[in-house]
């Protein structure tokens, strides 16, 4: 089993190399999902974080407020912290049952949004980079995700600089180009992985 770990910069792609990865055969892993999951209605993880955040992160209907939550956590590193402390436990109790899933000869690949932020490089046999600046990463995100300016550079602050990701990587993906010339690097680098797995 080849272990990648997949990280990108908010706004950088890394969703869409990682469906593409996912459709060329690799085993993916999503933690951004399953940090989804284990904070659904009836849950350990949401009732923790209504514990810790109050009521007013949850929508009437018992659910998360991604956006409620986002925007108390990414303007406090303190209340960053302490979200984290919840989610990062059941996260990786969750990916640990699906790598054992996964068969020996198979490339498994990480899509881990905070791998640089957590020091976790160590732990993937490669270090898969998407990268693009951060100025196209802001316009994506204002432009495409509708998010604000203020709200969209907020994120990326809170994020590892695009330096501290490039230095933990094995491989770069630049996605500053179409949406061909990204199709075309990620079949380069899938035949690279398949190789070594």
């Amino acid at each position: 089993m080849l272990k990648v770990g997949l990280t990108g910069g908010i706004g950088s792609g890394k969703s869409e190399v990682s469906r593409r990865l996912s459709a060329l055969g690799a085993t993916v892993i999503d933690a951004d999902k399953i940090a989804r999951e284990v904070v659904e209605p009836g849950t350990e993880g949401l009732a923790r974080v209504a514990a810790v955040f109050g009521d007013e992160v949850l929508h009437d209907d018992g659910t998360l407020d991604r956006e409620k939550l986002g925007s108390i956590v990414f303007a406090d590193s303190e209340k960053l912290a302490a979200l984290n402390a919840i989610v990062h436990p059941l996260v990786g109790a969750r990916v640990a049952e699906l790598q054992s899933q996964a068969d020996d000869h198979a490339v498994v690949v990480y899509d881990v949004p905070l791998l640089a932020e957590n020091n976790l490089a160590p732990m993937y046999d490669v270090v898969v980079v998407v990268d693009a600046a951060d100025e196209i990463r802001l316009a994506r995100l204002v432009g495409v995700r509708g998010m604000t300016e203020q709200d969209a550079r907020a994120r990326i602050a809170a994020q590892a600089s695009r330096e501290e990701r490039l230095a933990i990587a094995d491989v770069v993906i630049s996605n500053e180009g179409s949406l061909e010339d990204l199709e075309a690097r990620v079949a380069e680098v899938w035949a690279g992985l398949s190789a070594r797995a």
